[in-house]
């Protein structure tokens, strides 16, 4: 599946589980709710996946971790907070940048309607 087919499925199954539980809750909740979905569905799914950081010839391991990395390709970030803020997109961008991958979805489950809570960003490498 490619970028733009793969976001609108995981879009589709993350309003399958905004639908089901509803805002209110943990993170770490709809994180693995969405994996349960995710896998479900066949796609490949790293949770928690490590970002190594490499900073000009020194490779650090600082802890970074994407929430969601589906087929190797597009890049999940969860949230459960009040509203979403620039520095949301700023972080997901700055994972797209290190892991070189192209697209990202940040969605916040906090919301009344996901679709309101749903960004997408783009690296343009």
């Amino acid at each position: 599946m490619i970028g733009n087919d793969l976001s609108g499925k995981v879009i589709g199954l993350a309003m399958k589980v905004h639908t089901a539980l509803g805002p209110g809750l943990l993170e770490s909740t709809y994180e693995a709710c969405l994996e349960y979905e995710l896998k479900k569905a066949g796609l490949k799914v790293e949770k928690q996946k490590a970002l190594p950081l490499v900073y000009e010839e020194v490779h650090l391991e600082c802890g970074y971790r994407i929430d969601l990395f589906v087929e190797n390709q597009l890049i999940i970030e969860i949230k459960a907070v009040e509203s979403l803020h620039p520095i949301h997109s700023t972080q997901l961008l700055t994972y797209l940048k290190l892991s070189k991958c192209k697209l990202g979805l940040l969605i916040n489950f906090n919301v009344t309607h996901l679709k309101d809570g749903i960004k997408r960003v783009v690296n343009n490498l």
